[in-house]
């Protein structure tokens, strides 16, 4: 990610196809060190093309892609259900007790 992000500071800036010179130099402005075979490889496969058409096309690859968050949320509601109704009658019988507990004191403190 660090090889993109400094191609398309590139970009951004006005290169209109940057070196690995170049991706480099930016790189360790930054302090970080660039990985030899990936920079090339990068360079490589986005020599002479558009970086926006590139961006477009991956985003609508993305948008086709089922996002699972919606389902997963979904099915433990349906079956939770009845737990839930367990859950609650549960907390009303501790807090059933916890008022006659406090009836015990009779109003009173521990320090009154």
């Amino acid at each position: 990610m660090r090889h993109i992000a400094a191609y398309l500071l590139l970009q951004i800036g006005g290169n209109a196809s940057p070196s690995a010179g170049e991706v480099k130099k930016v790189l360790s402005a930054v302090g970080i060190e660039a990985d030899e075979d990936r920079l090339e490889t990068l360079v490589s496969e986005l020599e002479g093309k558009d970086i926006n058409a590139l961006i477009a096309e991956g985003s609508a690859k993305l948008s086709s892609v089922p996002s699972g968050g919606a389902v997963a949320a979904a099915a433990p509601s349906a079956g939770g259900a009845a737990p839930a109704a367990a859950v609650e009658e549960e907390k009303k019988e501790e807090k059933k007790e916890e008022k006659e507990e406090s009836d015990d004191d009779m109003g009173f403190g521990l320090f009154d």
